[in-house]
């Protein structure tokens, strides 16, 4: 078969078990695909077919995810492989581990298939501020793909990669998979081992799939799920098979649609595709119900203050001394840390570094950072009402706009930071939640809607996505290229 690059994982799954294809098959064949396309994408910064080939020979006879291939998100530690969170401070990088994450997936047979480009150090929500290049959107290159993931998500949707993973913070992985057309999970903090993945901000990342289908998503989230000692944050809560909720029956689901995330100045076409996948729920039997989540417009400034203070905490062992990129002729130790993070952070990390830097400074911690801590778990707290009065999971855009022109908002960075206005909140209270695609434009650029569920329940949001998706067609639709 020559289109296998076109296939979910769970096709080529049962095309493997028939052995009617080789793993080595779908490496070529997916390789040959980004040969093709990714010079107009630019979703990779490395991509080894002797590597990826040498991998799927020596694959195990078993596993979940036995000879598909994966791509990482460069922000994650693969042993040996170049992993420079696409900054130019860490260029040159190999980490002499793999994250977790990555040993979950070889462990079940997965092929580590190349590195996705994304935002330096996950700071952005358009793919544009890599230190290497931009990536470009699939469904139409004048536009950005979104941002963190941006590479894990245009590779996905177009078929340059079966699978991704991503890392989500304030909704890096949701947002790139909205503007892409493919599906994107953050899951519950805790739910997956973070030892591995180069952090932003510790108490927000997760890392999570990217994908063509739900069924996938749901396949991936199972392999990277679990407890790891390795990893403090991690919660030790027995992952469920999140196949078994793959069913297209929604009767009696309660779902909340909150007033908060309807507001005046989205777009009208994402309002509109966004309440006819409601009505398209409520028609298979779906409870609708109106909730409130009402410190929700305290968010971006809540996570502006508290990403940004542990970032720069975070970003402070970046100095020239110990990991990638240091500068030249330095006259003495000063000026080696001056100039060697100076020239290696760009900046939009210099920016975020500078105000962490002030909202944790003496005389400002308690003004920003304690008082942000506190409205965070204000926010919290709207969730866990909303769950305790009943509601399954909450239904809402994960993004105000479809994809928006690359440049078009580089210059004004408060624009850039309200791009994740409906995903942040997820991630200050650290339940799970889920983009899949729900429409698209009159000018063919997809429109994604977001499903949020209680703590450790991606379950319940599985059951209600994969009902919807069973009653259309969206992720069947593939850009031109």
């Amino acid at each position: 078969m020559d289109n296998l690059y076109s296939l979910t994982a769970g096709e080529l799954l049962g095309l493997l078990d028939k052995k009617t294809i080789k793993p080595e098959e779908i490496i070529e064949s997916v390789y040959s695909r980004a040969q093709s396309v990714d010079k107009k994408i630019k979703g990779y910064l490395n991509l080894d077919r002797e590597k990826a080939l040498s991998r799927a020979k020596s694959l195990p006879s078993s596993g979940k995810l036995k000879g598909i291939p994966v791509a990482v998100k460069d922000n994650i530690c693969v042993e040996g492989e170049l992993t420079t969170c696409a900054s130019k401070i860490l260029r040159g990088f190999k980490p002499p581990y793999n994250a977790t994450v990555i040993e979950k997936l070889k462990s079940e047979g997965a092929v580590i298939f190349g590195k996705t480009n994304m935002d330096e150090f996950a700071f952005g929500s358009s793919c544009e501020n890599s230190s290497y290049f931009p990536t470009l959107n699939p469904w139409d290159t004048a536009r950005i793909p979104g941002g963190s993931s941006g590479g894990s998500a245009a590779v996905v949707s177009a078929d340059e990669a079966v699978m991704a993973i991503g890392s989500d913070t304030g909704g890096s992985i949701r947002q790139p998979a909205s503007l892409c057309g493919v599906v994107g999970m953050k899951p519950t903090y805790g739910r997956v081992s973070r030892y591995g993945l180069i952090a932003f901000a510790s108490s927000l990342d997760q890392i999570g799939p990217l994908t063509k289908d739900i069924k996938d998503a749901a396949l991936l989230l199972g392999v990277i799920a679990g407890f790891d000692e390795k990893d403090s944050t991690s919660v030790n809560v027995p992952v469920p098979d999140y196949a078994s909720y793959l069913k297209n029956d929604v009767k009696g689901v309660k779902i909340g649609i909150p007033k908060e995330y309807f507001v005046e100045g989205m777009d009208k076409e994402v309002e509109a595709s966004v309440r006819e996948a409601i009505a398209l729920l409520k028609g298979k039997g779906a409870q609708i119900v109106d909730v409130s989540l009402p410190h929700t417009e305290y968010a971006v400034a809540v996570y502006y203050i508290l990403a940004t203070a542990e970032a720069s905490s975070n970003l402070a062992r970046f100095d020239g001394v110990q990991y990638g990129y240091r500068c030249e002729d330095p006259a003495n130790l000063l000026d080696m840390y001056e100039r060697t993070r100076g020239e290696g952070f760009g900046a939009e990390a210099k920016r975020r570094i500078i105000l962490g830097t002030y909202v944790l400074s003496s005389g400002y911690y308690d003004a920003y950072y304690l008082k942000a801590q506190k409205v965070r778990m204000l926010i919290k707290n709207d969730f866990e009402q909303v769950f305790k009065s009943g509601c399954d999971c909450i239904l809402t855009p994960t993004s105000p706009t479809p994809a928006f022109k690359v440049g078009e908002r580089s210059a004004d960075p408060l624009s850039m930071y309200l791009s994740d206005i409906f995903t942040i909140s997820v991630n200050l209270a650290g339940v799970p939640a889920l983009s899949m695609p729900c429409g698209f434009t009159k000018s063919g650029l997809p429109i994604g809607m977001q499903l949020i569920g209680n703590f450790f329940e991606e379950g319940k949001i599985f059951n209600a996505a994969y009902a919807y998706e069973s009653n259309t067609d969206w992720h069947k639709r593939s850009p031109k290229l």
